[in-house]
């Protein structure tokens, strides 16, 4: 009887670790909707109102930092001579604030004589309700310039500007510096913004089977999507992000929709109620349409068409069309107007988001790897599924967990294949034994083992 139990003990544990080994990791959870996701990676850096204390920015690098009401912060780049480097700041209010129309920041990036490179706004207009807004500022290399080329020290201002009868609350940044990778050596670049391009929208996409995409809360987590018309939940207050993956030479044409009510309220109106904006890879802003106003029916709005993604849209004047200068990620954020839950309830709306990516992916005009100004397999993949930026991650980790404790599983595996062969033999051998002492049969196992 002990030496059945042993056995199955043996066989026990040999379940169990069989067990293990085919355990998948976590899948991701929706956490539920928050204010903003800030990257988890970001470094805290604090701006400084004296430029020459300001802190390094490292290119590739998030950072989190705050301004006050009417405060005027500098950061600082060292540059060389032939790097394009873009500094994008994401302002977060915190959430039921008040803010009125154009409150908002100013950024721009300066040379050591305070010289403006070049410079952009992220404001609160006519939706005047607290949400997540970007703006970016830069310095690019040109032939011809003599401005913001030289190597050296650069400063990077970000200004606030609030009314007074705005919340005085500091505002939360997100700040973001990447560097836009080198020309290939045998490219010729136009040195001249296009002209003529496609600016009639093309017919609505063809709902998906499964066409659930909720979005997500930051440019970190945003949800991703391809071509298709998706649906989503809001919640009045909250902002929904959305990436789409755009090469050279494609464009994107978007429109958001916003389902009827069924509670109270179906007489009142809400001017300004859902914002629509585009942002491109390096978050900085493309276009925002005309704010969509809502009485409790079926209401929708669309941006204005943009041109296909180009290296030479950057010598536009029209900020739109300059901002559609490289390929990668482009980020659509969606947000409900706090003051529909007023009318209506606080319960979420029903949201649509019509996406279309026309065009053939054309050639990079980058040598090396051009990290994020570029669409990969791997991105389209993300596109199709659905996926955000960390489920991706999250699922490539689960795999090597999955793969580390098969590798561990069947090494215990065999070792106590091992044990219980040896352990089964000696009993067997025991059992056997002949008078006299000699060698049992039965020295071990297998020569092969």
């Amino acid at each position: 009887m002990r030496q059945r139990s042993r056995g199955r003990v043996a066989l026990a544990a040999l379940a169990a670790m069989c067990a293990v080994a085919a355990l998948p990791g976590h899948a991701y959870a929706d956490e539920g909707a928050a204010a903003y996701t800030f990257d988890p990676g970001a470094k805290a850096v604090s701006g400084t109102e004296v430029n020459t204390d300001a802190a390094e920015l490292k290119a590739g690098t998030v950072y989190k930092s705050s301004i006050k009401v009417g405060q005027k912060l500098y950061y600082r780049l060292n540059l060389d001579a032939t790097t394009n480097a873009y500094v994008s700041a994401v302002v977060v209010p915190k959430a039921g604030v008040e803010v009125a129309y154009g409150d908002g920041i100013t950024i721009s990036v300066r040379d050591s004589s305070d010289l403006r490179c070049s410079s952009e706004d992220a404001r609160f207009e006519s939706a005047e309700y607290p949400r997540p807004i970007a703006a970016y500022a830069y310095r690019v290399v040109e032939k011809g310039s003599s401005t913001c080329q030289d190597a050296g020290t650069y400063n990077v201002l970000v200004e606030r500007e609030s009314k007074e009868t705005s919340d005085p609350q500091d505002w939360d940044l997100e700040l973001r510096y990447a560097s836009e990778p080198r020309i290939g050596g045998d490219t010729a670049m136009p040195t001249e913004a296009p002209e003529d391009w496609p600016s009639t929208s093309p017919a609505p996409p063809t709902p998906a089977t499964d066409n659930r995409r909720q979005g997500g809360t930051g440019y970190y987590d945003a949800t991703s999507l391809e071509t298709g018309e998706w649906k989503a939940e809001i919640t009045p207050g909250q902002t929904l992000f959305y990436r789409i993956p755009v090469d050279w030479g494609q464009q994107i044409f978007t429109a958001a929709g916003l389902g009827n009510s069924t509670g109270t309220g179906e007489n009142a109106f809400v001017g300004n109620a859902l914002a629509l904006s585009l942002d491109n890879p390096a978050q900085g802003h493309v276009d925002d349409a005309s704010p969509m106003s809502y009485a409790g029916k079926p209401a929708s709005v669309s941006l204005d068409p943009v041109p296909p993604v180009a290296y030479e849209n950057r010598f536009a004047s029209s900020s739109s069309v300059s901002a559609m200068r490289f390929a990668g990620w482009y980020y659509l954020s969606v947000s409900l107007s706090p003051k529909v839950g007023e009318a209506y309830g606080d319960k979420p709306f029903p949201l649509t988001l019509s996406v279309r990516v026309e065009g053939k992916a054309g050639k990079t005009p980058y040598e090396g790897d051009a990290g994020i100004f570029a669409v990969t397999e791997n991105d389209k993949d993300l596109a199709r599924s659905g996926r955000s930026g960390p489920q991706a991650a999250e699922s490539r980790s689960d795999t090597m967990k999955l793969v580390g404790a098969a590798g561990i599983g069947a090494g215990t595996v065999l070792v106590l294949a091992l044990g219980a062969w040896t352990l089964l033999a000696r009993r067997r051998a025991a059992g056997a034994a002949p008078a006299g002492g000699q060698q049992p049969p039965y020295g071990g196992p297998p020569q092969a083992w």
